[in-house]
């Protein structure tokens, strides 16, 4: 099994990556629903990156809410709510 260093960076590359291609799809004025999908995954990957990070188990879930709870629960990023709370 990875240490959890290894794990937490696989993530990160992985939600760059999509961070990446949303960018390239705006910045073309590709499919905005395109875009919006790969905003999506960085933010899910990043999350479960930071619990990666912490040696938490990581959910089989795309529910940001719920990862962004689990990340607000245990104190790991503490002023997330604000950042990504639908309005």
């Amino acid at each position: 099994m990875k240490d959890r260093s290894a794990l937490a960076q696989g993530w990160f590359r992985k939600a760059d990556s999509d961070l990446a291609d949303a960018r390239r799809t705006t910045a073309s004025e590709g499919p905005y629903d395109t875009a919006c999908f790969h905003a999506q995954q960085a933010v899910e990957k990043y999350l479960k990156g930071v619990l990666a990070w912490r040696g938490l188990e990581i959910p089989r879930s795309h529910d940001l809410e719920e990862l962004q709870r689990l990340c607000i629960q245990r104190e790991l990023w503490p002023d997330l709510g604000p950042v990504i709370s639908p309005t």
